[in-house]
């Protein structure tokens, strides 16, 4: 008989002879099997990676920047550069190839007003802007990205610019030194961001948490929340002389803000659309064109129904899952976007019949540019690492 306590409960149970004790390893695999309980359950699915730690920031000139005789640096646009009213034409031939980029290219922007210098992201964490003119050389690296660089934008004067990347963090830069001016994380991941144009202390950064957060570079604080999307947010444009901005997002709606107020003064939602991965405001300010991911380029006005234009939509390419870019020409008469097979298709604004199809590189083009003062010229970047140069 085993031997029992006081209150009945026997100390230790014998086991009949032929039956072996459970091992410890055995014990621990029964646990493994248990359900887990469904409140356990969501916090394991919402765990996330850890935060990379930030990395100092620094920048690696690769030519001379002595100023020259009149005291012009390199940031500086060439004396020849007029802007000017002109006619554009579609672009026949690749005049140039820059491929210092490691990893595929997300992203490229023209130097405002001027275009003679080139801002590129990319998949390698590195940023650097390039030569429009001249020997189109590498003339800065700015590393402090530990991950994929998503998205990158000049101020209106070029003299600083915003990068955001998938380490979680958004930075502001100094374009001429290469000293990064703040680092800005909430620890989740930015998708998209915008200097408010009014005042370049304040940005935007649309996230994967369904939120845009508008930062305040001086103070380096979060000083407005706009939070009534459901799903991660993919572009933000502002419109109506800057006192309103659009937003799109994963949840295939379109949402228009007024700046500053956190609820949303109109929500556009229809059992046809889809999401919409990139938008662009035309250079008149009176239309947004909008990347629909059922290989269409929407139209929708920015004045105050942001109603679609039904007679404006552009197809005949491929852009189904990816978040290609579409831009309209300085004078208005054409509009060109990339595709998920590499190529880049013009279209009539007038007609929104396909003028012109390029096949531009060997994977998806995902950024494309038109020059701002030269009429012919277009820059196009794809995840084949180059970006490309087109007359």
């Amino acid at each position: 008989m085993p031997e029992v306590e006081d209150d009945g409960i026997p100390l230790e149970v014998e086991v009949p002879q032929g039956i072996e004790k459970p091992t410890e390893i055995q014990e621990a695999a029964k646990e493994e099997d248990k359900p887990v309980p469904k409140k356990q359950r969501r916090e394991i699915d919402i765990e996330e990676p850890e935060l990379t730690e930030e990395i100092a920031a620094t920048a690696e000139m690769h030519i001379d920047t002595a100023p020259d005789y009149l005291g012009r640096t390199w940031i500086d646009p060439p004396s020849h550069l007029k802007q000017a009213d002109h006619v554009c034409y579609t672009p026949k031939k690749t005049i140039h190839t820059w491929s210092g980029h490691s990893k595929g290219v997300s992203a490229i922007r023209f130097f405002p007003r001027y275009g003679h210098l080139l801002l590129s992201c990319s998949m390698d964490t590195t940023i650097k802007i390039w030569e429009v003119y001249g020997k189109r050389r590498c003339i800065q690296t700015y590393n402090a990205h530990t991950q994929a660089v998503k998205a990158i934008e000049f101020t209106h004067d070029g003299s600083r610019f915003l990068s955001c990347g998938y380490d979680r963090y958004a930075r502001v830069w100094d374009t001429e030194t290469g000293k990064c001016i703040g680092s800005f994380t909430n620890k989740k991941v930015p998708y998209c961001c915008k200097f408010y144009p009014e005042d370049e202390h304040i940005f935007l950064v649309g996230q994967a948490d369904k939120k845009v957060l508008q930062w305040d570079v001086r103070s380096k604080q979060i000083v407005q929340e706009y939070d009534r999307h459901l799903g991660a947010i993919n572009t933000v444009t502002f419109v109506d002389e800057n006192r309103r901005f659009v937003t799109t997002s994963d949840d295939k709606s379109i949402r228009v803000w007024e700046y500053g107020i956190g609820v949303e003064i109109k929500y556009i939602a229809e059992p046809h659309m889809h999401s919409i991965p990139s938008v662009t405001r035309t250079l008149d300010n009176k239309w947004l064109l909008c990347q629909s991911l059922d290989n269409k380029v929407l139209v929708y006005s920015t004045r105050d129904k942001f109603r679609q234009n039904r007679k404006k939509i552009f197809r005949g390419h491929t852009t189904a899952g990816y978040a290609c870019e579409v831009v309209d020409s300085p004078d208005g008469r054409w509009v060109v976007s990339g595709t998920s097979d590499g190529g880049l298709n013009f279209w009539d604004w007038k007609t929104t019949k396909v003028f012109k199809r390029i096949q531009a590189h060997k994977a998806v083009t995902i950024g494309v540019q038109w020059h701002p003062v030269d009429p012919s010229k277009v820059a196009s970047c794809s995840w084949d690492g180059t970006i490309k140069y087109w007359d």
